[in-house]
């Protein structure tokens, strides 16, 4: 009796836990994109014509965004914020852009043997990409937006492209 009040008790606490989870999450707006993440927002230009984005990273392997938008041509400077405080031997991050057809899993792997290129492997397989940045540590890097596309990006540093990926639509 003892046993079958406990996994009542368990069963009810999961199914609150569950509820609450999925009540946790974030609203989106009318044009699709979360209040909370706002990544599916338009590229906003300044006054010199380059487009800036801002990705944060953190000590949990995720960046803030999913998608990232560009215009194809435009001049881009995109800049990586790691909000964590782990250093970049244990936990450093970096955006890379791949080109069109890239095997991510082979890109990664390629990657892992790159370390003293902060895991950049030697190719033609990158459109462009930050420094390795560890906790505590921005970079920007600017570069010519590609033709119009969805394009992946990744971190690059060993184990984290998993996680760490998104799309990069240039329109």
């Amino acid at each position: 009796m003892k046993l079958i009040r406990e996994l009542m008790v368990s069963t009810m606490c999961m199914s609150i836990l569950i509820i609450l989870l999925s009540a946790c999450g974030g609203q989106s707006n009318e044009s699709g994109a979360s209040e909370e993440n706002p990544a599916n927002a338009a590229p906003t230009m300044d006054e010199n014509g380059i487009i800036k984005i801002t990705v944060n990273s953190d000590d949990i392997m995720r960046y803030d965004k999913e998608v990232i938008r560009a215009v194809a041509g435009a001049k881009i400077a995109l800049t990586l914020n790691h909000t964590g405080k782990l250093a970049k031997e244990v936990m450093g991050h970096n955006l890379v852009i791949l080109k069109p057809a890239t095997d991510i899993a082979s890109f990664a792997a390629r990657a892992f043997s790159a370390k003293e290129n902060d895991y950049i492997p030697e190719g033609n397989d990158v459109i462009a990409h930050t420094e390795l940045i560890g906790g505590g540590e921005s970079t920007t890097v600017t570069f010519i937006a590609p033709g119009k596309g969805t394009y992946d990006f990744v971190c690059s540093f060993p184990g984290h492209w998993g996680l760490m990926k998104g799309k990069f639509i240039v329109e």
